[in-house]
């Protein structure tokens, strides 16, 4: 997924201040493309928090009445130095990029796209789709591997049942599952479902940090409450988080975990790097390339392409939002 914004800050990110305990994270409203502008709630990154170990950037949205909206319509755009993590709860979404790939994204099913030294996909709600419901992840590539070949997986996670709780664990390992997809950093990454009023004790790896972010119900966590759209963040040190689930209806949240990055990133619209002129490249040589495909200059991929062969099916692409006229404050 594209970030939607129309001036993107420059944030720096890097090591943030250590919290005292667990908090929640608050989310600020998006609106993502789309005839009448699909909302998505973002709470990450954010003043107060940049990155929970190598996840950079969270964007949760729906349930979303296409109808109404026009669903999710993000033609072909560029990402470098990141993996997408794509996770849906209800509708589907068409999935195409530079590699070549062709995919589906499904409820239950992840699809993850490693971006690495260039890579341009587009995401499209299918025509079937009649509420869309999911959440949209990135994950910062360490700097011995933000040049890696870009490439896409797909796995579908076993449902498990863990004390009354239903489980998918999509990424690295959890209540005793694990993925087999690669990863670049050491992280953590699970659907997680408790009936109203139940609670879990999740074990963990203290060297983590978590974030658990709710998607339907209410989620408890010691003192802190979080909604829809928010994380509850849970720093270094805990052996295991005991979660608790709103009374009212069942509670369903992803984990997300990892060890703390340790490096410094600059992510600008949809390109991390590590400085503000790395960035900068990043924007001209995708300006140069969608500007040449659009003119009918090249049918397949100019030889010093950083994006790749762009798919037959795309007669649009975004171009990229002017940058600020001066560097902003770093954050992190």
């Amino acid at each position: 997924m594209s970030n939607p914004d129309r001036h993107p800050a420059e944030v720096v990110c890097g090591a943030d201040a250590p919290e005292p305990g667990v908090t929640v994270l608050p989310y600020r409203e998006v609106p993502l493309g789309g005839p009448r502008a699909m909302p998505v709630r973002r709470s990450l990154p954010q003043r107060e928090r940049s990155l929970i170990g190598a996840w950079c950037f969270v964007d949760h949205y729906g349930p979303d009445d296409v109808s109404q909206t026009g669903g999710m319509v993000v033609p072909g755009h560029p990402h470098t130095g990141l993996q997408t993590v794509s996770w849906l709860f209800s509708g589907e979404v068409e999935h195409r990029d530079t590699t070549g790939a062709h995919a589906f994204v499904r409820p239950g099913e992840l699809n993850i796209m490693t971006a690495g030294s260039g890579i341009a996909h587009s995401e499209y709600s299918t025509p079937g789709t009649t509420v869309l419901h999911g959440a949209q992840l990135w994950v910062a590539l360490p700097e011995a591997d933000r040049f890696t070949t870009p490439g896409f997986e797909h796995y579908v996670p076993p449902v498990t049942e863990v004390d009354g709780a239903r489980v998918l664990v999509f990424l690295g390992t959890l209540f005793g599952q694990t993925s087999p997809v690669t990863m670049f950093s050491d992280l953590v990454g699970a659907e997680v479902t408790l009936p109203p009023g139940a609670t879990l004790t999740i074990e963990v790896d203290p060297t983590h940090e978590h974030g658990l972010l709710c998607d339907t119900g209410t989620l408890g966590v010691g003192d802190a409450t979080a909604k829809p759209g928010e994380i509850v963040f849970q720093p270094t040190g805990a052996e295991r988080i005991t979660v608790e689930a709103g009374a009212d209806e069942p509670t369903r949240f992803l984990v997300l975990g990892g060890t703390p990055f340790g490096e410094q990133i600059v992510m600008w619209w949809n390109f991390i790097g590590r400085s503000h002129d790395e960035v900068v490249g990043f924007r001209e040589d995708w300006q140069r390339e969608r500007e040449a495909r659009e003119q009918g200059s090249y049918a397949a991929a100019p030889p010093d392409s950083r994006y790749g062969t762009f798919p037959d099916a795309w007669h649009h692409t975004l171009p990229a939002p002017e940058l600020p006229n001066l560097r902003l404050r770093p954050r992190g």
